[in-house]
Parts: structure tokens; sequence; C-alpha cells
């Protein structure tokens, strides 16, 4: 039954890599949504060349397995490390990890939008806007021409937690994949804290405080009118 091992560990990888991305949406969880069709290929291919390989275990002769040294000692043929890919593949076949959550966010100190204060774009007519995290922060911190004033803005993401009983819905923005993630977050006010992880829509007004593009204007603050709790969404990362 050795000479199957090539196989069945080909088989349990590209299972797994299909779970979480052909037949779920797990795998945005960890990449973008446009790597999902390479995700799909790559566990297709695996299962094919998995299926290819106990086909020919199948057909050849036991004793091609192994080979006798000439002193009484069997060498099993194949790399016997490559097994060990069996253990992730199993716990990511069995129990894929969730999303990047509040202890992710809580790692790094908040990153501010890449752009200097300047003008933004004008937000669509009607109330509520919806407005991404990050879109709202960068709004909040750099846009000189103050395009959040008056404005009511719906934000959904999960909640983290602060000092002194403040509590944030907060996003994580990711380029690639799970590995590049960072934070962008609003404090809200008015409104008493939901448990963190919790995914919430926080529909309020921007509350102003500090000067445009410095410290004192991060994390923005907004004056919560609801907060609702929601389900997480398939992709809960924001595009950078």
């Amino acid at each position: 039954m050795r000479r199957y091992g090539p196989g069945v560990l080909l088989l349990l990888v590209g299972a797994s890599v299909l779970k979480i991305s052909l037949f779920s949406a797990l795998c945005l969880r960890y990449v973008q949504p446009g790597l999902r069709p390479c995700l799909i290929a790559s566990g297709a291919l695996l299962v094919l060349l998995g299926l290819a390989a106990g086909v020919r275990a199948f057909r050849a002769a036991p004793d091609e397995d192994a080979q006798d040294d000439g002193h009484g000692h069997t060498h099993t043929t194949g790399p016997r490390l490559a097994s060990l890919l069996a253990l992730p593949a199993t716990a990511l076949l069995l129990f894929p990890p969730p999303a990047l959550g509040s202890y992710s966010a809580a790692r790094e100190d908040a990153r501010r939008a890449a752009q200097g204060i300047g003008t933004f774009p004008a937000l669509p007519a009607g109330d509520p806007v919806d407005l991404s995290v990050a879109q709202f922060s960068s709004r909040a911190v750099y846009d000189s021409g103050r395009s959040l004033t008056s404005r009511t803005v719906r934000l959904t993401g999960f909640v983290t937690h602060g000092d002194g009983g403040t509590w944030y819905v907060t996003r994580l923005l990711v380029s690639c994949c799970a590995a590049d993630a960072t934070t962008s977050k609003v404090q809200v006010r008015g409104a008493g804290a939901p448990a963190v992880d919790t995914w919430v829509t926080v529909t309020g007004t921007w509350h102003p405080g500090g000067r445009l593009g410095s410290s004192a204007a991060w994390p923005p603050v907004l004056d919560a009118r609801t907060v609702r709790q929601v389900e997480e969404p398939s992709n809960p990362y924001e595009k950078r």
C-alpha cells in the first residue's frame, strides 16, 4: 500500500484546494477574488495527477516500490518527508482557519493612506452613502474639501476594542493575499460596543477632529445612529 502514498497525498492536497476555491468561497479569506480561478485550476491538476499516480502504482509490480541493496535491507523509493504535507492538507480540508480579525488588526499601528491632503471626488447623492472603511478614513483624514460634512454614511466591518471602552468598526485591506493585510478602522461613538469580531453595519455621521493629515485626526470618528449586526461577508477584506 505504500506505493499509493504519493497519489493519495496529491489527491488530499488537491481536494483541500478545491474545497476552499471551487465548492466554497473560503479561499477569499486568504487571497483576492482574482486568484480564485488559479486555485481551482491548481486543485484540479493535483487531483488529476493523484489519480494518474494511483493508476500507475496499481499497474506497477509490487516489487518496484522497493529495491534490495544487497545486504538484506530494503529501501523505499520516494521522499518520505513529502508525507508531512498530509497534515496541513487534512487540517485545511477539515478545519479551515477563519479570516483575519481583531488579533491581526491589533498587531500593527494604523497605517494612513498614501496620498497627501487634497480634494476628493464628490460623494454620490442621497443618504446614507455606502463607503468602505478605508474610503471613509481617507476622506476624514485627508480631504481638504470636507466632503463628509453633513453626510450620513454606512460602514460595514468587524468590531475591535480599544482602551477606556472605545470600539471601532474595522476592516483589513489586502493587495494580493492575507499575508500583506493592513488595518483601517473608524472609532464609533454613541452606541454600546458589540463583542469583539462581531460583524456590524454602522450608520452615522462624521465627527471631525484634529488637523487634516495629522496623527490627531486618526482614527477618524463616526457618531452612530444605528448599529446592526450582520453576517461576515464571503470576502471579508477590502482591496487596497
